[in-house]
């Protein structure tokens, strides 16, 4: 898999390359006008995109919304944990986020992280943590940001039950990552949606895929850091 970050309504990739012609047998980059006609193509079917991230041009999974099961295991220990990931269309996104925090209980722990100080390519995070915060004033923050969280293809955000191993992320790609024991509350939220689960369901972050973002997402990365209080 292959992404690749573009800042600055650029059509530049961070890591300074430019289209060229392919070795013989490798598929070639598309030139410039195809590239910027894939990046403003947002609709798949009846799943919509946000401006966050893109599928690469040859199409190696096609977006669309749906569910299904999966399992982390925690490289350090072996600890399996139950996960759900979801793919919900745009218009549909943000309040299934919100929906799905509602299991957490009334006082949550957060994780904010983003990537735009890392080159294209690296994995480094920077992350800010706040413990303790009550979620519906959490709520209110998201809401206040939400054009960061649902636009921006370098910031995630993961909220966690503040006494039991539960989490739901939204994520760079914009997908909805939830860890839990018992995935029934949250299935169902899904499913109460109208998404279907599918456990061949392939996502946008398993092909090559493009991030998209915009150095005034990187500002409001810390002005929300900052309204929240995060250290």
């Amino acid at each position: 898999m292959v992404t690749m970050r573009f800042l600055d309504d650029s059509l530049e990739a961070v890591e300074g390359r430019s289209p060229v012609t392919a070795p013989e047998g490798a598929v070639a980059r598309p030139d410039r006008r195809t590239l910027e006609a894939h990046l403003a193509r947002r609709r798949y079917g009846r799943f919509t995109l946000t401006e966050a991230v893109r599928p690469s041009w040859q199409l190696e999974v096609v977006p669309q919304a749906g569910y299904r099961f999966d399992t982390y295991t925690d490289a350090r220990t072996g600890t399996r944990l139950p996960a759900i990931i979801a793919a919900v269309s745009s218009e549909h996104l943000f309040e299934t986020f919100l929906a799905l925090l509602e299991p957490l209980g009334d006082v949550c722990d957060v994780v904010l992280e983003t990537s735009h100080d890392a080159p294209a390519g690296d994995a480094p995070r920077r992350e800010t943590t706040r413990e303790g915060i009550e979620r519906l004033v959490l709520e209110s923050l998201l809401w206040d940001f939400e054009d960061l969280l649902l636009n921006d293809g370098c910031t995630g955000i993961a909220i966690m039950h503040a006494d039991q191993p539960i989490e739901v992320q939204l994520d760079e790609h914009k997908l909805l990552v939830v860890y839990a024991a018992d995935r029934g509350p949250f299935e169902r939220i899904l499913a109460d949606r109208g998404l279907v689960r599918n456990d061949r369901l392939r996502f946008i972050s398993q092909g090559e895929h493009l991030h998209t973002s915009h150095t005034r997402f990187a500002r409001l990365f810390d002005e929300m850091a900052g309204h929240l209080g995060a250290e």
